[in-house]
């Protein structure tokens, strides 16, 4: 696949970076570039191992023969995916969390043909509940990637999910919205995902008492995100620490190893309260 080919995603980011440090910048955003495409063929090589539900037991083993470190304490962790994806976005991730201790790691498949984020997100709470039963799990963590975050969002601040998720980590998810790719806009669900809609309209309402810790990640180059802050949580009444990624586009939150770091920090509650200097540089 030739990076040329994913060029054209980044344009709108360039517009964006013009002037100023658009010389310090491009050879950065050429690297994310680069390394999205070498992302998105390695996801289509992958993408039908991912169409089916992953198969449900207690105790979730790494299936690589990895050593993997002492299981730690938490409730098992969920993994959502985004638009038109599967579970197959989250193989190296899981495989990490295993590996790191994380006993119990599920992914959740949700239908491509789903058309409403409410609809997914009482789909979500009812697997939550299934897994809680099923594992003997007061609580979830539950980490979503773009459009996957925002369901798990609105099943947390909407539907009483703050009472089952204990944190809820986003990946590059458009929390206030997003304008880009606008021909995608045919799509009911991308139509949700748009500043104004009602969905993020619902989301900025008051939510007093809710439980849930959030830790969204967001990038400086995530070309899915317009404007790049959309995938910041603004929200006076949650419990949110927003960490800005340095250096990769949006395909490579799931994928990339230093994010999975953070990511296995926010989920141990490590993290510290507020963003230290510029975030986290993975380039």
């Amino acid at each position: 696949m030739k990076v040329t080919g994913v060029l054209p995603l980044f344009l709108p980011l360039y517009r964006r970076l013009w002037p100023g440090r658009l010389v310090e910048l491009s050879m950065a955003l050429l690297k994310a570039t680069a390394l999205e495409a070498a992302i998105l063929a390695g996801h289509l090589l992958l993408y039908p191992t991912g169409l089916t539900q992953e198969r449900r037991s207690p105790a979730l083993p790494c299936g690589d023969g990895a050593t993997r470190l002492p299981g730690r304490p938490g409730p098992p962790v969920v993994l959502l995916h985004g638009f038109i994806d599967n579970r197959s976005v989250f193989v190296l991730l899981r495989r990490n969390l295993v590996r790191n201790g994380r006993q119990r790691v599920e992914s959740l498949n949700y239908s491509p043909l789903t058309c409403d984020i409410r609809t997914a997100a009482e789909l979500l709470g009812r697997h939550v509940e299934e897994i809680c039963e099923r594992t003997g799990n007061s609580q979830v963590d539950i980490v979503g990637h773009s459009l996957g975050g925002l369901i798990a969002r609105y099943y947390v601040q909407c539907l009483s999910g703050d009472l089952r998720v204990r944190t809820l980590v986003t990946l590059g998810t458009p929390h206030s919205g997003t304008r880009a790719v606008p021909l995608a806009s045919a799509h009911p669900i991308v139509r949700q995902m748009r500043p104004g809609s009602e969905v993020i309209e619902e989301l900025t309402r008051p939510a007093p008492g809710c439980r849930t810790r959030f830790v969204s990640f967001w990038s400086d180059l995530d070309s899915v995100m317009d404007p790049l802050e959309t995938a910041c949580i603004d929200h006076p009444d949650l419990d949110a620490l927003n960490v800005r990624v340095t250096g990769i586009g949006h395909l490579a939150l799931p994928v990339h190893p230093a994010v999975a770091a953070g990511i296995r920090d926010a989920l141990d509650n490590t993290l510290p309260e507020e963003p230290v200097s510029d975030g986290l540089t993975v380039a």
